[in-house]
């Protein structure tokens, strides 16, 4: 019998779908089943078998949302439940795990309510359920902006000695309090807003280092994204966007080594796109001689797939960090999965360390 990981879902949208398909589509290809797994098996992933962690070793054991189409069901069904609109690209088999009502705290803004019911069921003790379902990580996957709701769930986790890998952006892993707060709970902690695999953040987290490197002066850089699911919905509420455009600008940030003026967040809202996002990054520089440069780049992806992977490693790295009975934040694995981690790197720099800490060459 292969090791668990037990893993519990706050908030089933479409990160949330894409990465439990995920789970279901690497497992049908996973070990058990090939004596190797082919190249294509493990697109997306670091790698397929991560410190003797196969994607198919995550295991469903608590989900909690607040939509009326979501709490009641089987997590199998939704995942596929309105208003989420990611792409199906596998069968997802019955879990078993119900859906339980949430806290709803900030979890629901003033635009989520113009599209969502709010389930009239009671809520939940989720820090109950986190203990009777053996849960050994729980992923936030609350809307943008769910500050209250956030730190909620981050509480509970602490409650019952869970892992909290944190996948947007509200800073907990990357806060020096709450830091010290796990660290004191011995249980270990990743975030704060999960990184995609080919995204707008990582694209131009490498550019501005790759230009910066080969001498260039970047003198004003903007990114722009629009998409068409719930989470751009939601970010129309310019309440719910600070964290955001702090978390993707100190990515950016910290890869120049001097001030730039710079726009960086999520732009608008076009229902038409469904749930591919497009991405506008432009820069202006200069090399030798002064003389002017600029790049302007396009990119469009299904967004939840786009880090349905990474979170699928970031599982995975925890996973061999609670083995190890590591606690407090879990530096690697953020810098390498996370927009806003304890200590931002270069991309390839936060590679190398990730794949050394699943190694055992490096701590944390």
């Amino acid at each position: 019998m292969r090791k668990k990981i037990n893993v519990a879902i706050a908030g089933v949208g479409n990160c949330a779908s894409a990465f439990i398909q995920g789970t279901q589509y690497y497992g049908s290809n996973d070990s058990a089943s090939n004596d190797s797994a082919s190249n294509n098996d493990m697109i997306g992933l670091t790698s397929f078998n991560l410190g003797g962690y196969e994607p198919s070793d995550i295991n469903f054991v608590a989900a909690f949302d607040i939509a009326d189409t979501k709490v009641g069901k089987d997590l199998s069904e939704s995942v596929f439940a309105s208003p989420n609109n990611a792409m199906s690209i596998t069968n997802v088999p019955l879990f078993e795990v119900k859906v339980n009502k949430g806290n709803v705290l900030d979890g629901f803004g003033r635009r989520y309510s113009e599209k969502v019911k709010i389930s009239d069921v009671p809520q939940t003790d989720v820090a109950s359920i986190l203990k009777d379902s053996k849960t050994d990580i729980l992923i936030n996957y609350l809307p943008v902006g769910s500050r209250e709701a956030t730190r909620f769930y981050a509480e509970k986790c602490l409650e019952s000695k869970v892992c909290f890998i944190n996948a947007i952006p509200v800073f907990i892993a990357s806060d020096p309090n709450w830091q010290t707060r796990f660290i004191d709970k011995n249980i270990p902690c990743a975030g704060d807003d999960i990184m995609s695999q080919m995204g707008a953040t990582v694209i131009h987290k490498t550019l501005a280092k790759l230009l910066v490197d080969r001498g260039v002066s970047v003198d004003e850089t903007f990114q722009l994204n629009v998409g068409g699911d719930m989470d751009f919905y939601n970010m129309l509420d310019e309440d719910r966007l600070e964290d955001k455009r702090v978390s993707k600008t100190s990515a950016v940030k910290s890869m120049i080594p001097y001030d730039v003026p710079m726009r960086i967040g999520p732009s608008d809202y076009v229902a038409f796109l469904q749930n591919d996002k497009v991405c506008y990054i432009y820069v202006k520089g200069r090399i030798m001689g002064a003389v002017p440069i600029e790049l302007d780049l396009k990119l469009r992806v299904p967004d939840a797939y786009n880090s349905a992977g990474v979170m699928i490693d970031a599982v995975r790295g925890a996973k061999i960090a609670l083995d190890r009975n590591i606690s407090g934040p879990l530096e690697s694995i953020s810098a390498y999965c996370f927009k806003h981690p304890p200590v931002q790197m270069s991309y390839s720099a936060a590679k190398s360390d990730f794949v050394d800490f699943v190694n055992g060459k490096k701590d944390k």
